[in-house]
């Protein structure tokens, strides 16, 4: 409720009065909003644990695909220390620059390396960012029912943590792993070369990197309060702006704008000293990292006397120092920034989500608590997106050519089987572009499964929809390759119930088996189809489109292949058609007729579509 108005936004206040002067009043202290908070870290671990077992398979890919930056990391300054003392320093340059030669391939796995891993990232990052968007409407929806009086404060707030704060969780987890992870593997591999090298190097190195460890690790709850309380303050203040919005003109009538603005800048404040509290602890962190990142470096050169008398080598000096300056510092000092930074702001933010579905509605309302602990109010399951859902679209091949569609408009429920049929060169494999996102409409939205398919990257796209066109296209490789090109980590067994949902285990037989290399220029027109099939069996994406990608199949084959496609549990198949025994196996078909389109059933289509009439005329006497 804003200072002088009432629940239902009117202002209550009445003006002063005359010769009176109007005291002033207090705004909202915006750490009620924190003054419930439980432990933070102790309190996100039950939750922390199932999430990273449930994605276990995307956290051992990622780490199988990090062991190959440990080796990296190790061959670098075993190459150099090798190339001194065995080489230069031996009199022996060949050898010297074989050893470099080899330190500098090393480095070329850094690229393969950071590809696999980015490409792993995705499936712990988006399901976290997922699980934070359902949580968030969920919370706004059980505030608005236990408290109808505060559904605006409560939309206000999950439009906050919807945008703002699953972004900043989004984009801060990603970062957080990344970094961690590197700093990991590149640790081992650096420590395993030291203790290759000299294990007395480690005596030098090992303790400064530790102390700063600790005095950053020191800071972090610190740093995690004065991040939430400026989330704090950033939210009352979206909270107290939102209401302000709505209630300018009753508060100007009822002389109420001081008490508005008094408590506008109560929050102000509030956000500008949790900032100072911010840069106070980024200073002691930057100590840590000082600590961290510089004083082992001081340390080995001040110690290399004695490392000497040791008997360390030139050479393995300069390895460990090639380990420290080019490897384990720098992946030190931006995992402790990454950790520092996005790390807190990740933790405060997930307590965040999870404080508020344990307290029910952020404010300890005991009606919402009733609503989340003994499910006094019962939610209706929202309703799915359509699989596909065109509105508005035209597409021409240019400027001032006749569009192939205009105004068209198309929803098909998930799990459906359609079939697009109309005349050559009307636009049906246009069409399925469009659908695709290969191909951008000159107007008009594209959605699939309720998300836009404009700025949807290709990798994204592949594991949503698969599109099929007529020529088959097969690859100098194995068979089990081949069939798994959209699904990489497919298991034999998945590919193996692709393979017998199409009945291509003679043609899998014939070739060899799952193992065996393809020659592409041995298969027929037809057999290059059926893999092409087989592979979008097995590929994760719901959208299934062939672009008459079974024109090469006899007409049994076919039908089977539709079948069995359009039976792939969570699929939906869109079929552009060439024989009639298509359109009549589908759920519902499009006529493309250019501007005029008609959607319908088979026997529905053929009293209100002339041209389906016609085409289905055309085919009867073909066939």
């Amino acid at each position: 409720m804003v200072d002088g108005a009432g629940a239902d936004g009117a202002a209550t206040r009445r003006p002063p009065r005359s010769g009176r002067t109007r005291p002033r009043r207090r705004g909202p202290n915006p750490r009620r909003w924190s003054g419930r908070r439980r432990g933070t870290l102790h309190g996100l671990m039950p939750h922390v644990w199932p999430f990273l077992w449930r994605h276990r398979r995307a956290l051992l890919r990622l780490g199988l695909w990090s062991l190959m930056e440990s080796v990296q990391t190790f061959l670098v300054g075993i190459c150099l220390a090798r190339a001194l003392d065995q080489g230069f320093l031996a009199g022996r340059p060949t050898t010297g620059l074989v050893w470099l030669t080899v330190a500098a391939g090393s480095i070329l796995l850094a690229g393969p390396v950071l590809r696999g891993v980015f490409g792993q990232l995705s499936g712990l990052v988006e399901p976290l960012r997922d699980g934070l968007v359902r949580r968030a409407v969920g919370q706004a929806l059980r505030r608005a029912v236990a408290d109808p009086a505060r559904a605006a404060g409560a939309e206000r707030t999950a439009v906050s943590r919807l945008t703002q704060q699953t972004e900043i969780a989004r984009d801060s987890f990603a970062g957080l792993v990344l970094t961690v992870r590197s700093f990991l593997f590149t640790a081992v591999g650096a420590f395993a070369g030291m203790l290759t090298l000299a294990p007395e190097l480690l005596l030098v190195v090992v303790p400064p990197m530790l102390l700063g460890l600790v005095l950053f690790l020191l800071t972090l709850a610190p740093m995690a309060a004065a991040q939430r309380r400026f989330l704090d303050a950033d939210e009352a203040f979206t909270d107290r702006a939102g209401a302000l919005r709505g209630q300018l003109r009753d508060l100007v009538a009822c002389g109420a704008t001081g008490a508005a603005v008094d408590g506008t800048g109560v929050l102000v404040d509030e956000a500008a000293a949790s900032t100072r509290s911010l840069a106070r602890w980024t200073a002691v962190r930057t100590l840590a990292l000082g600590v961290a990142g510089q004083l082992p470096v001081i340390l080995l050169l001040v110690a290399t006397p004695w490392l000497r008398d040791q008997g360390v080598t030139t050479g393995a000096l300069m390895g460990a120092l090639a380990y420290l300056v080019q490897s384990l510092l720098p992946a030190l000092q931006t995992m402790m920034t990454a950790v520092g930074a996005a790390g807190s702001r990740l933790v405060v933010v997930l307590d965040r989500f999870v404080s508020a579905e344990a307290d029910g509605a952020d404010e300890g309302d005991p009606r919402a608590a009733e609503t989340v602990d003994h499910g006094s109010y019962a939610f209706p399951a929202p309703e799915p997106a359509p699989a596909v859902w065109c509105h508005g679209v035209r597409v021409s091949y240019g400027a001032g050519t006749r569009p192939l569609v205009e105004g068209f408009e198309l929803s098909v429920e998930a799990g459906e089987h359609i079939a697009v049929v109309g005349p050559s060169g009307i636009g049906k494999s246009t069409l399925a572009h469009v659908l695709s996102g290969l191909h951008a409409p000159d107007e008009g939205a594209v959605r699939l499964a309720g998300r836009p398919v404009a700025g949807r990257s290709p990798r994204e796209l592949a594991r949503t929809r698969v599109l099929l066109p007529q020529q088959g296209y097969v690859f100098a490789g194995s068979v089990r390759e081949n069939l798994a090109q959209l699904e990489p980590g497919a298991g034999d067994d998945r590919i193996a119930r692709a393979v017998a949902a199409l009945r291509l285990e003679p043609l899998v037989d014939r070739l060899g088996g799952l193992g065996a290399d393809v020659d592409p220029g041995t298969l027929s027109a037809g057999e290059r189809q059926a893999l092409c099939l087989a592979r979008a069996y097995v590929s994760p994406a719901p959208l299934l489109i062939l672009d008459e990608s079974t024109c090469h199949l006899d007409p049994a084959a076919e039908a089977h292949a539709e079948e069995a496609l359009a039976n792939r549990p969570g699929t939906t198949l869109i079929v552009i058609a060439h024989r009639l025994s298509s359109a009549l196996r589908a759920d519902r078909i499009l006529v493309l007729d250019g501007a005029d389109t008609a959607f319908g059933t088979h026997e529905s289509l053929l009293h209100g579509s002339p041209l389906y009439r016609d085409l289905t005329g055309h085919w009867n006497a073909s066939g």
